[in-house]
């Protein structure tokens, strides 16, 4: 077998980690250390640590290298997402000092991107590469302690003060426990609850979590509770500013396992871990005796990955599903104790996650609609469901890059959250107002009256950071009212420049719709030129929501396409029935089952699926396209949760059904 060559790798950010890391490199199988990168090349001493590594100025320089094949980010924490995405698509493979970066939606986006590239990707936990590691799951696994109930760990030291220079405890730079060291304990309590369950991991059903939030803003010590599926409870705690025990326990019916600084195994440069195993006055020292570097461990297993073609860890390192789960854990932990970091504000987080400008693309098709004078895109962007600015910036930004222009919000969504996002967003990115094409909707049940319209109107035109909407929609409709008085609420608004494009109902029958056109007509007022009901190619038997309207039916495309006007459905794909999420022998999910399931909607459902592979796309795609190749102007509210969400739907544009197509597809 002839030999492999090494795996050449760079750094970016040469600070005391990377010295352990090129450590691990020099003492690895697979790998090589070529170059460094900084910033300050004349740096005094800076090659001491890098021993046989050339010094590149400049970290973009470093990704132009052709010698390097695989780069370890070791910078600030807030520097991970946009150098590892940055390295990825130069094409290098990229190892992440962990936290790969500073939320699971970020993270996400890496993998997004490393998959699109073909590389290899990981967060590097070094701890579980080594054999430790591995003997603790066999014990859990084996039941030396009998049925694992309660897990204690913390990774926790004292700074001994405050110092402001510190990036500990910088604000700006995501300082504090929870990133820097928290995750090492979630990590081990999540991949023990799996080992129990005999998964590579667990994720928890319910995290609780408690900080101390000191001067600057970030956590000096913090602790969260966890609750696994399997019944197991763990304890997790972190800190700056307080040294504690740092010893992992497993605590079991019949006893428990201790080790002291289980992420340390047996040390830097080998030597031997103890892992204790407790039951009564009985103690078993199990020795772990390894004279590998600890850091050797995680080279290697990179290599190998890189090697086999494959761009993720195997068991047990952190897998992509690993990293974004215990990502996800600390998210929540974060948003118990209410801390964001500065960097994740809309002040100062001005560029997208690859650190460019926002800048408009053209990828995505625009069209007229009526009564809205700017040209639209075809799909309009939802996106109801982020926590904060920082996770919905990423879909907006790739939304806007791929030539988005057309954004839904409403009042009632995230209590006013999504608004105020959408007001920082493109006042933050400096987009053009006159390029936007912006839905407000209100009015929403139970305030659903004709003089609420206005006074939620002034609160949401606040939030957006902008003097008018687009395009309007009451929310619900209140047929105690008469609609009359609903369109002479809404012509008042359009009168005062304040929707300077059309208007209508949201979830509002035909009858009524036609109802409010006439009264228009009759009193001079401006008429409801647009509706937002439901409108998939999978019709909906049961409403989702109380007081929606569906508008799938023979007697709706009839209607909307005799009087044309224009209807931004909701759903337009089904809510996951044309996803693996649905089938005739699935009934896990209660909402597709009651809103979704008939033999009609499942037999529209075998067609697309057919026509899907006729295409080489996904049913999914072909539920959009359907939508959109309608011969009465529809356009589709999407909701993508990640980038690749909105990239998987945006996919779909370029499919154009013909009305034969269309006519099989209803059968």
């Amino acid at each position: 077998m002839p030999d492999l060559q090494p795996i050449r790798w760079g750094i970016i950010g040469p600070g005391t980690i990377a010295k352990t890391f090129a450590e691990g490199v020099a003492h690895s199988t697979t790998g090589k250390l070529v170059a460094i990168a900084t910033r300050n090349p004349d740096r005094p001493g800076l090659s001491d640590g890098f021993p046989g590594a050339r010094i590149v100025n400049g970290y973009d320089a470093l990704l132009s290298d052709a010698e390097i094949d695989a780069v370890y980010i070791a910078t600030p924490h807030t520097g991970h997402a946009e150098w590892a995405i940055k390295a990825i698509r130069a094409g290098k493979h990229v190892l992440v000092e962990k936290p790969i970066a500073l939320s699971a939606y970020d993270a996400d986006a890496i993998f997004h991107e490393a998959k699109k590239a073909g590389v290899f990707a990981g967060e590097a936990y070094m701890y579980r590469l080594h054999p430790q590691t591995a003997k603790i799951v066999e014990l859990v696994k084996s039941g030396a302690i009998g049925e694992v109930r309660i897990i204690r760990s913390s990774f926790g030291f004292s700074m001994g003060s405050f110092r402001a220079d510190h990036r500990l405890f910088a604000n700006e730079s995501a300082g504090g426990g929870i990133l820097d060291v928290g995750g090492y304990p979630v990590s081990m309590a999540r991949l023990i609850a799996g080992a129990v369950s005999g998964q590579p991991f667990l994720e928890p059903t319910k995290v609780s979590g408690v900080a101390h939030l000191g001067q600057s803003g970030v956590d000096e010590w913090a602790s969260a509770v966890l609750k696994f599926p399997n019944e197991i409870i763990a304890e997790v705690s972190c800190s700056i500013m307080a040294n504690q025990d740092n010893v992992l326990r497993i605590i079991g019916s019949e006893g428990r396992i201790e080790v002291q600084d289980f992420w340390f195994a047996s040390g830097h440069k080998g030597g031997v871990g103890k892992i204790d195993v407790i039951k009564g006055k009985d103690r078993q020292t199990i020795e772990v005796a390894e004279d590998r570097y600890l850091y050797s461990f995680e080279v290697d297993a990179a290599g190998e990955a890189i090697r086999n073609q494959s761009q993720e860890f195997a068991y047990p390192g952190m897998s992509w599903a690993d990293t974004l789960g215990n990502l996800r854990v600390m998210d929540q932990w974060r948003a118990s104790v209410g801390l964001e970091y500065g960097v994740e504000s809309a002040s100062k987080r001005v560029l997208n996650i690859a650190g460019g400008k926002v800048a408009p693309g053209n990828s995505v098709p625009k069209r007229q609609i009526p009564g809205v004078a700017k040209p639209a895109s075809v799909v309009a962007l939802g996106f109801e469901f982020f926590p904060n600015f920082a996770s919905a910036s990423l879909t907006l930004d790739s939304f806007y890059e791929a030539g988005g222009n057309l954004f839904d919000t409403a009042f009632v969504y995230g209590g006013g959250k999504t608004e105020a996002i959408f007001g920082d967003w493109h006042t933050s990115r400096n987009v053009p107002r006159e390029e936007i094409v912006l839905i407000g909707k209100g009015a929403h049940s139970p305030l659903c009256y004709p003089d609420v319209i206005a006074k939620q109107l002034d609160q949401s035109l606040n939030r957006l950071k902008t003097d008018y909407v687009d395009i309007y929609f009451m929310h619900r409709d209140n047929t105690d009212v008469p609609v009359g008085e609903f369109v002479d609420a809404m012509d008042a608004e359009v009168k005062r420049g304040r929707i300077r494009g059309i208007f209508g109902g949201s979830n509002w029958t035909r009858q009524r719709m036609d109802e409010a056109n006439a009264y228009a007509e009759k009193t001079g007022k401006t008429a409801p030129g647009a509706l937002s009901n439901n409108f998939s190619l999978a019709e909906m038997l049961d409403p989702i929501w109380a007081g929606c309207v569906a508008a799938s039916d023979e007697p709706w495309k009839e209607w909307a396409k005799e009087r044309q006007i224009p209807n931004f459905a909701w759903s337009s794909q089904g809510r996951g029935f044309f996803t693996d999420r649905a089938g005739r022998d699935k009934r896990d999910d209660e909402e597709i089952v009651r809103v979704w399931y008939s033999e009609r909607n499942f037999e529209r459902r075998d067609r697309a699926i057919e026509l899907a592979k006729e295409l080489g796309r996904h049913p999914i795609h072909i539920a959009l396209a359907y939508v959109i190749a309608q011969p009465f102007p529809v356009i589709p509210l999407i909701g993508p949760r990640t980038i690749a969400e909105l990239e998987d739907s945006l996919s779909a544009l370029d499919i154009k059904l013909t009305p034969e197509q269309v006519r099989w597809l209803e059968a």
